[in-house]
C-alpha cells in the first residue's frame, strides 16, 4: 500500500514537471518585415514546363538552368525538370 502511494506521488510530480516545460522555439510574432524584404522573381518561363500551370512571381520551387531561373508549382515538377532541363527548355 505504501509503495502504491509513493509511486503515485512520483508519477504526479513527474507529470507536473513535464507539463510546465516551455518550448525552446521562439516564433516571430509578425512577418511584415519579412514580406517587405522578399523580392518578386521574374521567371524565364511563363508556365510550368511540366504541368503547364501559369508561373506566378511568388513560386517557391525554382531551378536555375543556363543562368535563367525557372518557377514550378511543386517540388515534383522542379525535380522532373532537373532530370533533363534541356528537354523542357526547347519546348
Amino acid at each position: 500500500m505504501k509503495s502504491k502511494i509513493i509511486i503515485t506521488a512520483l508519477l504526479s510530480v513527474s507529470l507536473m514537471a513535464c507539463a510546465q516545460e516551455i518550448p525552446k522555439v521562439k516564433h516571430k510574432k509578425s512577418s511584415k518585415a519579412l514580406k517587405s524584404q522578399v523580392q518578386k522573381v521574374k521567371f524565364a518561363n511563363a508556365e510550368d514546363p511540366i504541368c503547364h500551370m501559369p508561373a506566378e512571381p511568388d513560386m517557391k520551387d525554382t531551378a536555375v538552368y543556363k543562368n535563367k531561373t525557372y518557377g514550378f508549382c511543386s517540388v515534383y515538377c522542379r525535380d522532373e525538370f532537373k532530370k533533363d532541363p534541356a528537354k523542357y527548355v526547347q519546348k
